[in-house]
């Protein structure tokens, strides 16, 4: 191939946005599969036993303790004795399970995200690598244990960002935007691990995720804003896979198709 040859096939090839629209567009197409309708069940079923688990050991503790907390909040009592007062509600009848509910519940999303990332990813992956990116071989190394210690790591940090920055969002709009960002984190530091874990090298990794850093957030970001609609929680573990599968799997083979050899 000569460097007019692959001059002329880089400018017809997608860049920036274009790579994250085609990421959705691929993501969706493939989601319709019915291999891929199937592997919604284990990461929903994971966590909605997840929720379940969560809620009946943790509910009454957590909800006695958040209302001892928010008796000792000053400003918290006085507008909530002044709503009583006037014949209202009581804040706190509905802040304290809210709360309670805003912790534990994205508590058994993120393991259902984890469960997707070690255990559906493969799947995902040795579909696609079948239907859409035959003969891209496999150079990474340890990919279960590195998808699983990152898994944790992500998981981890996640719950306790989400913990420790929940009563900020009684400051507008950060009840909005803090979520967005803490699923975005998690989305992203852990699903472009193990979309190239299996058939990137580490070199390949660490230039990949230097040059597409902007579009890996950019993915996690309209995953996170999705993920905020009830009807789409179903799907969102399978199908942020894929978007991710279909984004670093296409990377991975226009990195290595960038090796120009004049003949």
């Amino acid at each position: 191939m000569s460097h007019q040859d692959l001059a002329l096939r880089s400018s017809h090839a997608p860049n920036g946005l274009a790579l994250v629209a085609q990421a959705f567009r691929r993501a969706a197409a493939s989601q319709l599969h019915p291999r891929m309708i199937a592997a919604l069940f284990l990461p929903f079923i994971i966590a909605f036993l997840g929720a379940v688990v969560l809620l009946w050991f943790f509910w009454t503790p957590l909800t006695g303790w958040l209302d001892s907390e928010a008796s000792s909040w000053g400003m918290f009592n006085t507008l909530d004795g002044w709503l009583v007062a006037v014949g209202l509600f009581s804040l706190k009848l509905w802040l304290v399970p809210l709360m309670a509910a805003g912790l534990l519940l994205p508590m058994a999303g993120i393991v259902g995200l984890g469960i997707a990332a070690i255990f559906v990813m493969p799947i995902v992956l040795h579909h696609l690598e079948k239907r859409n990116y035959a003969g891209l071989s496999r150079q990474g190394q340890n990919a279960t244990a590195l998808g699983t210690w990152n898994a944790i790591w992500v998981g981890v940090l996640f719950c306790l960002g989400w913990f420790f920055t929940m009563p900020l969002w009684l400051i507008p709009p950060m009840a909005l935007v803090l979520p967005v960002f803490w699923w975005a984190f998690a989305l992203n530091r852990m699903l472009r691990v193990d979309a190239m874990i299996e058939h990137a090298s580490p070199a390949e990794r660490r230039l990949l995720w230097r040059r597409h850093n902007r579009q890996l957030w950019l993915l996690a970001a309209c995953l996170a804003v999705i993920n905020l609609i009830p009807l789409f929680w179903l799907v969102m573990p399978v199908f942020s896979a894929l978007v991710y599968a279909h984004f670093c799997l296409d990377a991975i083979g226009r990195l290595r198709a960038e090796t120009v050899i004049d003949l």
